[in-house]
């Protein structure tokens, strides 16, 4: 997709937030990332503003964007570190773009921590909104978790806006891999150590009590 993107748009009830920073980040985005992880990006979003109004939150539209967009960018070439797990990668990047733009730190903050921690399932539910939100998105659109908490229209406007791919469960499992083959010493004690396990042969998974027991320690 070729040129400025225009954002003044509403899907499912829910609306696009507007201004230059959003642009700008949807931009980034469309740029770096392929077609399955841009849409799944944006349809991430649309879940976590439809679950934010289901729940009655207070929530931030334009962070809740911000954090939906960026969760991935850790798995691609132009943002992955050799040694950080992509989650880090992907907030570090929100981070580094988000203080470009003036944003305050406690919402930067809010940003990272979302995109941080939106593969650890039962912590980020009880945390601020942005960082629950970012979340919640994520486990609809991966997991489909909560499917049935969004009406069938729902479901249909978003991905008639942001379609899923006929194969995404398994080509998202892919991205996952090729986004931590390379480290998978990052994988130990989330769930990228499942996607590894499955994908990668020579993968060993490491094992938090015999890590315990091996330990210098001598009792």
């Amino acid at each position: 997709m070729n040129g400025s993107l225009h954002l003044l748009e509403t899907v499912a009830g829910i609306r696009v937030p507007d201004s230059a920073m959003v642009r700008a980040a949807t931009q980034l985005v469309r740029d770096t990332e392929d077609d399955l992880l841009y849409n799944h990006s944006r349809r991430v979003f649309f879940w976590g503003a439809l679950t934010g109004d289901r729940r009655k939150l207070k929530y931030d539209p334009e962070l809740l964007y911000m954090g939906a967009m960026f969760h991935d960018m850790g798995l691609t070439d132009a943002y992955a570190s050799k040694d950080l797990r992509f989650e880090v990668d992907g907030a570090n990047a929100a981070r580094d773009f988000l203080k470009s733009y003036g944003v305050p730190e406690r919402d930067i903050e809010d940003v990272w921590t979302s995109i941080a921690l939106h593969t650890t399932p039962g912590v980020p539910e009880h945390m601020r909104p942005t960082i629950a939100l970012v979340t919640a998105g994520v486990e609809m659109d991966v997991l489909g978790l909560a499917y049935d908490e969004f009406t069938p229209e729902q479901r249909e406007h978003v991905c008639a806006h942001h379609p899923r791919e006929h194969n995404f469960k398994e080509a998202v499992i892919d991205h996952f891999a090729e986004g931590t083959i390379r480290k998978p010493q990052t994988t130990f004690g989330n769930v990228k150590a499942d996607v590894l396990a499955l994908k990668d042969p020579n993968y060993k998974r490491m094992n938090f009590c015999s890590i315990i027991l091996t330990s210098p320690w001598q009792h």
